[in-house]
């Protein structure tokens, strides 16, 4: 018997995957089926979607703050170096390494508000910022 390829398989796994984690897109309770019982746990009575994209909201936001620390850490070791290249190299590298840093979680936190605003408006049929942010 011939041996299949390891892109077929996994081609052959990614699609038994597909077919049995498929959503289910009829929405029989309606898009917030369930939280009624929710609020019963004492947990909150927020959606799960909106509560996960406020986590990952606050995840990238501590990202951008430590970035901004580190830049002026590598200001900081730069201003104080005292000409010795080493110092300023190593402070330049860092500089260097929190602005990419700081570019990578901006495209993060603007590629999530864009998948999690699209996504909940097509789930539900409401404006995902009107929902999120009501008091």
């Amino acid at each position: 018997m011939k041996k299949l390829s390891p892109y077929i398989s996994f081609g052959i796994l990614l699609l038994v995957l597909a077919v049995l984690f498929a959503p289910d897109f009829a929405f029989a309770g309606g898009p917030n089926l369930g939280l009624e019982f929710g609020s019963n746990t004492g947990l909150g009575k927020s959606d799960v979607r909106i509560t996960i994209a406020r986590i990952i909201k606050v995840v990238l936001s501590v990202l951008g703050i430590l970035t901004l620390v580190l830049i002026l850490f590598a200001g900081f070791k730069w201003m104080t170096a005292g000409g010795d290249e080493s110092n300023v190299d190593s402070a330049k590298m860092i500089m260097k390494n929190a602005v990419i840093g700081l570019a990578i979680v901006m495209v993060s936190y603007a590629l999530t508000d864009f998948i999690l605003t699209n996504l909940y408006k097509q789930t539900t049929g409401y404006d995902y910022h009107e929902e999120v942010f009501i008091p």
